[in-house]
Formats: C-alpha cells, structure tokens, sequence
C-alpha cells in the first residue's frame, strides 16, 4: 500500500516525515492562560528532551459539547489572546478548532495550524477557508466516516493551493455512546496524506454520562501502542494536570504528570516500527 510521502509542514520547525515524532497536545479547551501555561511549558520541555516536534493544542470554543449549559469557553478573544502569549513566551506553535467559515480570518492570524471538528470534515466552506488561509490544516475524520473517503477532504484542502493537510483519526461510531479504532485506517488514510492518531478521544464515550461525554482512559495506552507499531507520523493528546477537573472532556485525558512516561513508550514502539519498515 502506497504511502503519502510529501512532507507537511506545521510551523517552522515542525514537520512530517522528519523522522520525528510530531504531537498535538494541551488541555481539551482555554480554561485559563495558567493552565495552558502549566501545560504548554510541562509537555514542551518533554518534547525538547525527546526530540519530538510539539504544537500546543487547546480548544477556543467548544461547539459541540453534549448540553448546553455545558463549558463551552472563556470567550474568542480572551481565548484567542491566551494562545497568542504561549505561543511567544513558551516558543512553540498552537493549534485549535474552528466551527465556522467567518471565524477562520481572525484565528489564522494567532495560530499556526487550524483543527477542523470531526463533525465538520464535509463542511466544504469550512475546509476551503481553512485551505485558503494558508495555515496548515488538521482534518479529523468524522465518527461515521469510510477511511478512504477522507481522501475528498483532503483534496478539498489542496484546491485551496495549500498542500499543509493532515488527516487525523479518532476513532468510528460503534453502537451508542462508543467508539471503535479500526487500525485499517490509518494505512489507508497515509495514502491521501501523513496522518495523526487521537488517543484521547478515540477512548471517549460520546454523551456516555447523560448530559456529558465519558471516557475509558484505561484504554489509551493500548490504542496508541496499536497506531504506533501500525505507522502513523504523530499523535494527538489531550492532557491536564487534573483531569477529575477538567471543565471538557476529562475522562478521556492523559494527567499530565504521566505525560513523560506514556510519551517514552510510544516513541520507542515508533522508532521500532519505523525501522522494521525501513529495512
């Protein structure tokens, strides 16, 4: 099976195909600058010692929680100027997700690549004012999605003249309130373009907790040892330094505290993986 090998690239010092790990990770969402201070500057000087290329990830808006009188954010602009002060005074790039097309202008002037939401990978609007606005892109593949069809998206992205696209997988619809991960999917996504593996949502359990999701974190490590041996050119976490109070998505998160460990483990079964394929 075929392999997209052009690189892509996230923010200046951070690519595919580098024979590096890339990695997505922060808190689910902006709850305030000092815990995305705590976090950004925790998991980036891990990064720094391991030698993966890290993006700081947090969520402006929640717009798709379960209830709505759930946390949905601290507001665009505050949240907007929260990432802009980690970005300059931790030094690295940031990621969040966009909803809507009107938003796109005013986030890719701070962030360096924008998220499009798993129920939004076939908002075309979306994806080609996400593609135009030169920001690298990370497409997450929608919950009742085919692999293979991720591939428009993708191209959607491309139209734009922006070759930056990733595909990232976060795991299928199986029955209610669960998800399954298809390892098939990543080799075949990796055709149409490098492809980030989301542990933290592929355990969530969507509205699993009546007016909230639920997660089974206790099987993160198992599903991102699976997409780590299977190939995949990053990751995508979610952590916090108290995930029991969170204000988003804490049952799916990594605590933070447990980030060096479990971020070991998979670049070791990469490295592995990358060479047995090598050779």
């Amino acid at each position: 099976m075929n392999v997209y090998t052009t690189p892509v690239t996230l923010a200046e010092g951070v690519k595919t195909g580098q024979d590096r790990l890339v990695l997505l990770s922060g808190p689910c969402a902006v709850e305030s600058y000092d815990l995305c201070l705590e976090v950004a500057t925790t998991v980036a000087d891990i990064c720094r010692r391991l030698d993966i290329g890290y993006v700081f990830k947090a969520s402006f808006d929640k717009a798709n929680r379960t209830s709505a009188t759930s946390f949905r954010g601290v507001g665009m602009d505050r949240a907007l100027h929260t990432l802009e002060r980690i970005k300059k005074e931790v030094g690295v790039p940031v990621i969040t997700d966009i909803h809507e097309s009107h938003q796109v202008a005013e986030v890719a002037q701070v962030v360096d690549v924008l998220q499009i939401p798993a129920f939004l990978c076939r908002q075309t609007d979306l994806l080609l004012a996400a593609g135009a606005s030169g920001r690298a892109v990370n497409v997450k593949k929608g919950q009742f999605m085919a692999p293979e069809d991720m591939k428009y998206a993708a191209d959607k992205v491309r139209e734009t003249g922006n070759a930056n696209v990733l595909l990232c997988e976060r795991g299928t619809t199986f029955g209610y309130h669960n998800l399954v991960v298809d390892m098939r999917a990543l080799p075949i996504m990796r055709q149409y373009a490098p492809v980030i593996f989301d542990v933290t949502h592929s355990i969530q359990q969507p509205g699993g907790m009546g007016g909230s999701s639920g997660g089974q974190r206790q099987f993160a490590s198992y599903l991102a040892r699976a997409a780590a041996a299977a190939g995949v050119d990053g990751f995508f976490i979610e952590t916090h330094p108290m995930p029991e109070k969170a204000l988003s998505d804490g049952p799916n998160m990594i605590p933070l505290q447990q980030m060096e460990d479990f971020l070991k483990m998979l670049q070791g079964i990469w490295q592995l993986s990358k060479a047995a394929i090598n050779s």
